[in-house]
């Protein structure tokens, strides 16, 4: 990317990846050089997302390490079948720290079904009524599962998060937000076969858009094939911007404050 864009997103509240997994393995040759990188490439703040004991842990030591990077706690549904009591109980104690910001990434995946699937809505039950516990914000995974998703969500009562990878046409986008929740847009905006999350971009109300790179997945064009990382989020910003005809400082600035608001980063809590 031309450095006068990198230039231009730094003069505004700088951007967020509101998700992404530096804790996973992929980092572990060169975490520091990548959070560099975020860095000059205007990302000020990033979210690094934990999806079982082990990495939640390693997400919440990142974040006490830096004070720019933020953690959420939680077993993604590919870990359901595995996941019991005691490490939901080891999950609410992490879940304390002030550096952690959101319960999750939670939810339902019925594309790979890596858990059984009555496993999967047992722990995501189970992890909503958790977060409603803690008062925190909840990180929704939703793979093909969009209306046993909503229909949870619904019953739990939570009324804060954000479906992270947002993988819905533009009717669900509507449900979930007016349940109170937030639209995260990854890297997938980019490639030209995306017209439906390209039209939820286009038709979402300004202030429930948040960016993300998921990092080290969902690579955006032009870099598709290496593995992502939060670097990479402008042009995810980028084609955002050209979806909704605004200029990309705007856009980057209103998914900024959108995350900032949802996560709480301006509170007392985090100081």
């Amino acid at each position: 990317m031309p450095k006068k864009c990198f230039l231009s997103l730094k003069k505004i509240n700088m951007l967020i990846d509101s998700h992404a997994h530096l804790e996973m393995k992929e980092f572990d040759r060169d975490r520091k050089e990548v959070i560099e990188r975020a860095s000059l490439a205007g990302v000020g703040t990033i979210i690094t997302v934990g999806t079982n004991l082990s990495l939640s842990r390693k997400a919440l030591a990142l974040a006490r390490q830096y004070e720019n990077i933020y953690a959420t706690v939680g077993i993604h549904p590919h870990d359901a079948a595995k996941t019991d009591d005691e490490t939901l109980d080891e999950l609410k104690m992490l879940a304390q720290d002030t550096k952690v910001v959101a319960y999750g990434e939670i939810g339902l995946d019925f594309f790979r079904n890596i858990s059984p699937r009555e496993k999967q809505t047992a722990m995501f039950a189970r992890q909503l009524e958790i977060a409603a516990e803690l008062n925190l914000p909840v990180v929704i995974h939703d793979r093909d599962a969009h209306e046993q998703t909503l229909r949870m969500v619904k019953a739990s009562g939570v009324r804060r998060g954000v479906f992270h990878c947002f993988s819905g046409d533009w009717g669900m986008a509507r449900q979930c937000i007016d349940l109170g929740f937030y639209i995260s847009v990854p890297g997938v905006v980019t490639f030209e076969k995306s017209k439906v999350l390209r039209e939820v971009v286009r038709q979402a109300p300004l202030d429930v858009i948040m960016l993300e790179t998921d990092c080290p997945y969902l690579t955006p064009e032009p870099h598709r094939g290496k593995r992502n990382e939060p670097s990479f989020i402008v042009h995810t910003a980028r084609k955002a911007a050209e979806i909704r005809g605004m200029p990309v400082e705007e856009l980057a600035a209103a998914a900024t404050a959108n995350t900032r608001r949802l996560f709480g980063l301006d509170t007392a809590r985090r100081k």
